[in-house]
């Protein structure tokens, strides 16, 4: 096992600086030897935050020279397939933030590529399947200790978007981390998906549908609906309800102190993700790191990644037609068979 992991974080934005921070500060074995950014003058700013780190502009700089053990991808998903691509053919173990790709096509060229190397080298950021809460009630499914689960509702808001965030982003950049969650909680695969479009808020982006309600079906026949309203201006707030056949559970609830003072009272609500979710990103990167030293991952795989890019393309249909689509996917590979 290497004494420490060489890290390369590919993409400098507020996610790739999050994790630079993080593997500096708060990671045991590994250290970041690199911050690769298309743009080298705020990579080698970025790469400040890591002692010893150096900022460049090109991963294959990186690469050719081997000053990595193992990469971060926290570029926009569009820019991800290459770079996975490009990471695979060096063999070396990739955390990849969600989505693996912006589609189930080019998803599956990656499940692909990595199945021809015989060994699984992806992980992908689906943090919320280190919320200390979701594990819970992920073991509460898994032991039945409540019975079956027969519904589960999520509501997932944010305080506001930038004006170039689409309708169909609130499925592909938001949404997806309730089709993973499901799955997650579930052990199940997503066999269904419809979009209902209501009123919408004044706060929306022209041309933007905010908010939407997703209706979503597992295999067995859970049923889970997404209100998911990326303009509800409070604040991050990401919340669950499961219904048992023998209770009803709910995870994600503010938390924190509640205060009364000076005739008012209440508590606070965390402004966006990296608060929210601090404690899974750590444990999601440690994780990671201690599974990349022993040369295998521990969390979401490259299948997950494309289950869920399929779950996402019927959900952008759904919203567009209204109806019901069903997820198609592809056969599991032997590979992924035992996760």
């Amino acid at each position: 096992m290497k004494s420490k992991l060489r890290v390369a974080v590919v993409g400098a934005g507020l996610m790739g600086a999050d994790h630079v921070e993080r593997i500096a500060n708060r990671i045991v074995g590994a250290e970041v030897s690199a911050v690769v950014d298309v743009d080298s003058e705020r990579a080698k700013q970025v790469a400040q935050k890591a002692p010893g780190a150096i900022g460049v502009a090109d991963l294959d700089q990186v690469l050719a020279k081997e000053l990595a053990d193992a990469v971060v991808i926290a570029t926009p998903g569009f820019l991800h397939e290459q770079t996975l691509l490009q990471v695979l053919e060096h063999g070396l173990p990739v955390l990849c933030e969600k989505p693996l790709t912006p589609d189930a096509q080019s998803s599956w060229r990656v499940v692909e590529a990595e199945c021809r190397l015989g060994r699984k080298l992806i992980q992908v950021g689906f943090m919320r399947r280190f919320d200390a809460e979701y594990r819970q009630l992920r073991n509460l499914i898994a032991t039945k200790e409540l019975g079956d689960p027969l519904l589960l509702h999520f509501s997932h808001r944010n305080g506001t978007t930038p004006p170039n965030f689409t309708s169909q982003m609130l499925v592909n950049d938001s949404v997806v981390h309730e089709f993973d969650g499901i799955r997650f909680l579930t052990g199940e695969e997503i066999v269904s998906v419809q979009v209902r479009l209501g009123r919408p808020t004044r706060h929306a982006h022209p041309g933007q549908h905010d908010p939407q309600q997703v209706l979503i079906e597992t295999a067995s026949g859970v049923l889970a609906d997404v209100e998911i309203f990326v303009n509800a201006q409070f604040g991050y707030q990401v919340a669950a309800q499961a219904v048992f056949e023998d209770g009803i559970v709910n995870i994600g609830n503010d938390g924190g102190p509640y205060v009364r003072s000076a005739g008012r009272w209440g508590g606070k609500v965390t402004p966006s993700f990296v608060e929210r979710f601090r404690a899974a990103f750590d444990l999601e990167l440690q994780t990671w790191v201690d599974a990349a030293r022993r040369g295998t991952i521990d969390g979401p795989s490259a299948w997950d990644g494309y289950a869920t890019a399929a779950c996402c393309e019927a959900g952008v249909a759904a919203q567009q037609s209204g109806e019901m689509v069903r997820v198609v996917l592809k056969e599991k590979p032997a590979l992924y068979c035992d996760s």
